[in-house]
């Protein structure tokens, strides 16, 4: 026996001419928000608002960054700013000093002790893979939840 699968799951009914629903009431919205703005402030105080409505309602419509609907940026961008974030601040003198005098001292040697130099000091001891742990322990938050 053999059952039909159905595919194209992901895409919407085209309802309104070329439109689906959600583009129509976006487009109809923005169309009937515009025309309140304009009969309540007129055309020369209303025009930036219009502007601004007209705008919001055509990206919603048509505007689809990475092949996604633009209220999902919307979206990500307003639980962005509402989210807390972490602000780490470090001091890095000591670091940099140190850096730079052992290039200092690298300057009079050969290109083959140059690269042992930096290899040994690129290597990851036990603090900078604790800290790079930490760090993305940190990053990860909602591990915890």
């Amino acid at each position: 026996m053999q059952f039909k699968v159905p595919q194209f799951l992901d895409i919407e009914d085209k309802i309104f001419g070329p439109f689906t629903f959600k583009e129509f009431v976006y487009l109809a919205g923005g169309a009937g928000l515009c025309f309140i703005l304009y009969r309540l402030l007129g055309p020369f105080i209303g025009a930036i608002p219009i502007l601004a409505v007209a705008g919001l309602s055509l990206a919603l419509t048509f505007y689809r960054p990475n092949n996604k609907p633009f209220l999902n940026m919307i979206e990500a961008g307003f639980n962005y700013l509402m989210q807390s974030k972490l602000y780490i601040w470090e001091r890095r003198k000591n670091k940099i000093e140190k850096n730079s005098q052992a290039r200092a001292g690298m300057e009079g040697t050969s290109g083959n002790e140059k690269r042992e130099m930096l290899r040994k000091e690129a290597r990851l001891g036990g603090n900078k893979l604790r800290d790079l742990a930490w760090s993305l322990d940190v990053l990860d938050l909602n591990k915890n939840k």
